[in-house]
């Protein structure tokens, strides 16, 4: 079967950008914030769980039919069976969707216990009959794959690079970690230059790309298609512009830590504040403060003290001090090291 077209990116004449699937963090209120700072030419939703029982998450949904930020949004599902991945890949494709992507690399050991999402790869025989079912379910749009180089080792790599060759993929996007690496260890560029010369379907490099100037090494040491970036973009929400910005050659607007704490404004105001406990308020800014701390306090002052508020206001006081103080101040373009 012929591979489909890709949607068409804001910026055909520069490399793609996307943003990674994170569960729990890219619904739809965020990517709409990140759309704000300037979009990636694609996003991913958090993934639909698949099983016997299983329906469309309404609220993961809303990322697909109430998406106003003007960008092709794909839809991801993580799961083994095969009749229920068909069966929704068949429902998400009522939506407009720009494509069904197949997750194959959470390394959450709650998730790969399961044999779904990176633990599928230690099953190529299996990914090779979901492929091929879906494939056949899917076949008026993309069908994309999200995946690792491995599990524990990367023996099965080039076995499943060739599956995803048989299955006419339509893009890969390629974490250059293994599952248990998890987020942490080297990234294997090289493996990911070395799926972009195997498969036939263009590839995105994924895997700690925190700055536009290790975009444009990624994409030169890898000749991938593009980038896609996951944990950085909430550290730092302009770097798709960045990244644009470099790799035509232009230099990187500096941006103002006074931006930083209207951004910090911004996400202190979810849409699910109302409805949720104090406690659990303040850990979900903090999880987004962790990223963007690092790009603005090299002593990592900033990171320790935040971390021991107890309340919102707290933090917000604490943003105040930190990125107020000083107006000259400019948010790093990459994160600081040992911090």
């Amino acid at each position: 079967m012929p591979q489909v077209s890709l949607p068409q990116s804001r910026h055909p004449d520069l490399p793609f950008t996307a943003l990674a699937p994170m569960q729990d963090v890219t619904n739809l209120w965020f990517m709409k914030l990140i759309a704000h700072y300037g979009s990636p030419d694609y996003f991913f939703t958090e993934y639909f769980r698949v099983n016997d029982t299983s329906r469309l998450n309404r609220s993961i949904l809303a990322a697909i039919t109430e998406n106003d930020t003007g960008r092709p949004v794909f839809a991801q599902m993580i799961g083994e069976s095969i009749p229920h991945l068909v069966r929704t890949a068949k429902e998400l494709c009522n939506y407009n969707i720009a494509g069904v992507d197949l997750n194959m690399g959470c390394p959450a050991p709650r998730i790969y216990r399961k044999n779904v999402g990176g633990g599928l790869l230690l099953y190529p025989e299996k990914v090779d009959r979901i492929l091929g079912e879906l494939r056949s379910a899917v076949n008026d749009r993309p069908l994309t794959v999200k995946m690792r180089v491995g599990f524990e080792n990367t023996d099965n790599f080039y076995e499943i690079l060739d599956i995803i060759n048989r299955h006419s993929i339509d893009l890969l996007s390629l974490h250059g970690r293994t599952v248990k690496d998890m987020y942490h260890g080297v990234v294997k560029y090289d493996l990911i230059a070395s799926a972009v010369k195997r498969v036939d379907c263009p590839v995105l490099a994924n895997g700690n790309i925190h700055s536009a100037t290790t975009a444009l090494k990624v994409l030169s040491e890898t000749g991938a298609a593009g980038v896609m970036v996951g944990r950085w973009a909430i550290g730092n929400p302009w770097l798709f512009n960045q990244i644009r910005q470099a790799i035509r050659g232009e230099p990187i607007a500096p941006v103002p830590l006074v931006e930083v704490r209207n951004y910090i404004d911004r996400l202190s105001q979810t849409p699910y504040s109302a409805t949720m406990p104090v406690r659990s308020r303040v850990g979900y800014l903090k999880m987004f403060l962790n990223y963007i701390a690092l790009n603005v306090d090299a002593e990592g002052h900033f990171l320790r003290l935040m971390r021991q508020m107890q309340t919102e206001v707290e933090i917000l006081n604490l943003c105040d001090r930190f990125l107020l103080g000083d107006l000259t101040k400019t948010l790093a373009l990459a994160p600081y090291s040992g911090v």
